[in-house]
C-alpha cells in the first residue's frame, strides 16, 4: 500500500504522523511510504533520516496526499479539504464533534476517515488517545503554573508556595488519563489539589494512589461551583469519546472566581468544558473572560514534538500496519477496536456521537463495512 505523510499545517503543529523508524517498519513489510519534505523538521527528524529509512521524500503536499492511506496528526485544515477524495483512507486525530466544517468536507469528499481518538478497546480504553492525553495532562499543569505568573496575566501565585506562604489551589475536572497526569504534576509542584469526577471508581483509584495529597469530590454543578470559586488554577480534563465535551464551568462560575485565576481547557479539541472556551493557538494561547485567564490551545502536545511524535508512532504503528496489510475494510472487520475509529465512510457519518453533535443521521461501522447503506 502507498502511505502518505504530509507536513502538518495547523498553527505551531510540529508533530509528524510517523517517525523514520515507523516508516522503516512499513517499508520492510513491503509498503511504500511517501513523506513531504520538511514534515519531520519540527520533531528534529530530517528528510535524510526518512530517506535512509526507505521512504520517498516528495516536494509538495499534493504528492504526499496522493496515496491510498494518509497518516497525519491533526484534522485536515481548510486548505487541505481539496485534497480529500473518495478513494482515500485518512488516519488521524479528527475530533469531528467540534468541527462541522471538517465533518462536512469529509462527507462531501466521501473519504474513509478513521479517528485515533475513537479507536476503543473492549475495556473502554482509548489506546491512541492515551499517550497524547498523558502529555496534555502534564503540560496543563506546567502552562497553568506559567500563566499564573503576573507578567503572563495571572494572579502572581507560585503553585507550591514557600515556607510561610499559602500554596495554590488547583482543581482538576476529570480523573481520566489526562486528569491524573495533571494531578500528579500539580502534587509534584506542591499545590493543594482537588479532583472532581462523576465516577466513584476513578475517585477511589486517585485517593488510594495519592492519599492525603489530594481531595476527591463527586462532580456536580454545586461541587464544581464551590471548588472553582477559590481555585487559582482549574484544569478541564473531561472526555466523552467522540462527543462534544460537557460544559461544566459556567460563565456565572467564572465571574465569581478569584481575579487572575487561570483555566486550562484540555477538552477544547472536543468543544471544551468551560463556557466561553474557543480554540487558541500557541502563538496566542490565552484570552480573558471576566477576571480569569483561559488557555485553550487545541494541540497542546504539539509544543513538545520530539516526545509527542515518538509516543504517537509507538501507539499508532500497529494499527497502520493492519490497515496497510489488509486494506481498511478487512482491517476493521478483523479488529473491533479499530472499527470503532471509523467516523466517516462513503459520505455517511459512522460515529453516533458525531452525528448527534450536528443532528445528522449515522450508520453503524458494521453497516458501513458490509456496504449496507
Amino acid at each position: 500500500m502507498k502511505i502518505g505523510v504530509p507536513t502538518e499545517v495547523k498553527n505551531n503543529e510540529f508533530r509528524v504522523g510517523i517517525t523514520p523508524s515507523g516508516a522503516a517498519e512499513l517499508v520492510r513489510q513491503g509498503h511504500e511510504v511517501v513523506v513531504q519534505s520538511g514534515a519531520g523538521v519540527g520533531s528534529t527528524l530530517s528528510d535524510e533520516q526518512y530517506a535512509a529509512a526507505g521512504a520517498v521524500v516528495v516536494d509538495t503536499a499534493a504528492q504526499a496526499w496522493d496515496a491510498e492511506l494518509v497518516v497525519k496528526v491533526k484534522e485536515p485544515e481548510p486548505e487541505e479539504y481539496g485534497l480529500l477524495r473518495d478513494d482515500l483512507t485518512l488516519f488521524t486525530y479528527l475530533h469531528l464533534a467540534a468541527s462541522r466544517p471538517c465533518t462536512d468536507a469529509l462527507l462531501a469528499a466521501g473519504t474513509t476517515a478513521i479517528a485515533y481518538e475513537t479507536v476503543q478497546l473492549g475495556n473502554g480504553s482509548l489506546p491512541l488517545l492515551q499517550p497524547m492525553s498523558e502529555i496534555a495532562g502534564r503540560l496543563a499543569t506546567m502552562v497553568g503554573a506559567y500563566h499564573l505568573m503576573k507578567e503572563n496575566g495571572g494572579a502572581g501565585v507560585l503553585l507550591g508556595g514557600i515556607a510561610g506562604t499559602p500554596r495554590a489551589n488547583v482543581v482538576v475536572l476529570g480523573a481520566g488519563v489526562a486528569g491524573e497526569h495533571a494531578i500528579a504534576n500539580a502534587i509534584g509542584m506542591g499545590a493543594d489539589v482537588t479532583v472532581l469526577d462523576v465516577a466513584m471508581p476513578r475517585l477511589h483509584v486517585i485517593q488510594e494512589r495519592y492519599g492525603s495529597a489530594v481531595t476527591t469530590r463527586v462532580s456536580s454543578a454545586f461541587a464544581i461551583a464551590e471548588s472553582v470559586k477559590t481555585a487559582d488554577l482549574v484544569i478541564g480534563a473531561v472526555l466523552v469519546p467522540g462527543a462534544h465535551a460537557p460544559r461544566l464551568v459556567t460563565d456565572e462560575m467564572l465571574s465569581q472566581m478569584r481575579p487572575g485565576a487561570v483555566l486550562v481547557d484540555i477538552a477544547v479539541d472536543q468543544g471544551g468544558c468551560i463556557e466561553g472556551t474557543r480554540p487558541t493557538t500557541h502563538d496566542e494561547p490565552t484570552f480573558r473572560v471576566h477576571d480569569t485567564l483561559l488557555y485553550c490551545v487545541a494541540n497542546m502536545p504539539g509544543a513538545v514534538p520530539q516526545t509527542s511524535t515518538q509516543a504517537l508512532t509507538n501507539a499508532t504503528l500497529p494499527y497502520i500496519v493492519e490497515i496497510a496489510d489488509w486494506g481498511w475494510k478487512l482491517a476493521l472487520q478483523q479488529d473491533p477496536a479499530l472499527s470503532q475509529g471509523l467516523n466517516t465512510c462513503g459520505g455517511r457519518i459512522t460515529n453516533v456521537a458525531v452525528a448527534q453533535a450536528f443532528d445528522l443521521d449515522a450508520i453503524s461501522p458494521s453497516t458501513a463495512l458490509a456496504g449496507g447503506w
